[in-house]
């Protein structure tokens, strides 16, 4: 920018000091100028840095190694199920190796934080939710990230349900009948999560909240451990994402009671939803999506949304993932930016309304 204002000023002085050419330099200035301000405002539609010119050719050599894929959860849950999958296709595309690594604790925070402080130079990509994003920082007074500062959202990948599941040793078949036992026997009845702050969680919460109902809830280091725990009887129920438990359902060692969101799940059209059954109202969707450390390039931001929309809509990556229960959701990173900030609100008043605490 400052190159151009140089030039605009040359000519218009040149225009000064000759005015027996006026005519023909005051034509010749003014399309000069015109062209500039062309170059300008298309670069302000497009999203052009000022050093957008470097970037470029940053992006047209990336990657040149391997790239970290950091999952803040453990193996084997929903976000591990989403960055493979994604990671898998990442890999045949760009022709170098995607490196998962699990770093779980805090409901997600740890790995969170990790990304933050990786290098911002397109080589770590950070498989986010809305726990860390739009619940920590209401929930814990200091936390090493800020979710707005600190990252540059690449794309939404997919809009998460949940379940509400029991073992089915109890003689709970319905939302009704837990309802009814809750109600009975307050404080008896566990129910776990993934960690604090984290989608199921919240699912809990809202849901203790909205049926009145007195609830213990058990947070655990990941989705996996606290299926383990249902299974075996630990806990009583869990609000869990659908990745988790589609096959534990279907196998008849947990039994769905009814899924969080607005509209049944394709892969159990017969669950209903908890509105459905009886607690009117009732709406909890998350997202899962990719971001990067904050001062990663622009050009090499907007090269992996590009090949992240391209693998989450190829047919092999979304039949996957609905026959999980996930539904693919490509963003530009302007409104996975707007999603967040609208989530982290959102969240924020439910946990300052609800009391919500870390423990």
């Amino acid at each position: 920018m400052q190159l151009m204002n140089t030039t605009v000023h040359t000519d218009i002085d040149s225009r000064q000091e000759r005015p027996q050419t006026g005519g023909a330099m005051a034509r010749k200035a003014a399309n000069r100028l015109r062209d500039i301000f062309a170059i300008v405002i298309a670069g302000c539609f497009l999203g052009i840095a000022p050093h957008a010119g470097s970037q470029t050719g940053a992006a047209a050599s990336f990657p040149t190694k391997p790239i970290v894929f950091i999952v803040p959860f453990p193996p084997g849950g929903a976000t591990d199920l989403v960055a493979r999958l994604v990671g898998q296709k990442l890999r045949e595309t760009l022709g170098q190796p995607v490196v998962i690594e699990n770093k779980p604790g805090a409901g997600g925070n740890i790995g969170t934080a990790a990304a933050a402080k990786a290098a911002p130079n397109g080589y770590t990509l950070l498989l986010g939710s809305i726990g860390p994003f739009a619940v920590a920082p209401s929930l814990y007074k200091t936390l090493p990230f800020d979710p707005i500062r600190d990252f540059a959202p690449v794309t939404i990948a997919v809009s998460v349900n949940n379940v509400l599941v029991v073992n089915p040793s109890l003689p709970i078949k319905s939302v009704k009948d837990l309802v009814a036992a809750a109600k009975a026997s307050p404080g008896k009845l566990n129910y776990g999560s993934s960690g604090a702050g984290a989608t199921d969680h919240l699912a809990g919460e809202v849901f203790k909240d909205m049926a009145g109902l007195n609830l213990v809830h058990v947070p655990f280091k990941g989705g996996v451990p606290a299926m383990t725990a249902l299974l075996s009887g630990d806990i009583q129920l869990s609000f869990a994402t659908a990745p988790t438990v589609i096959a534990y359902v279907k196998a008849g060692k947990m039994r769905a009671l009814a899924v969080t969101g607005a509209k049944r799940l394709g892969a159990l059209p017969d669950v209903p939803t908890i509105n459905e059954a009886g607690v009117k109202g009732y709406d909890v969707t998350a997202w899962y999506g990719i971001l990067q450390p904050a001062g990663t390039p622009t050009d090499i931001v907007l090269k992996l949304n590009g090949e992240i929309g391209r693998a989450l809509k190829s047919p092999d990556v979304s039949e996957k993932l609905n026959a999980q229960g996930l539904e693919p959701w490509v963003t530009t990173p302007e409104q996975f930016a707007a999603r967040i900030r609208d989530d982290l609100t959102r969240w924020t008043a439910v946990v300052r309304k609800l009391g919500i605490t870390a423990e």
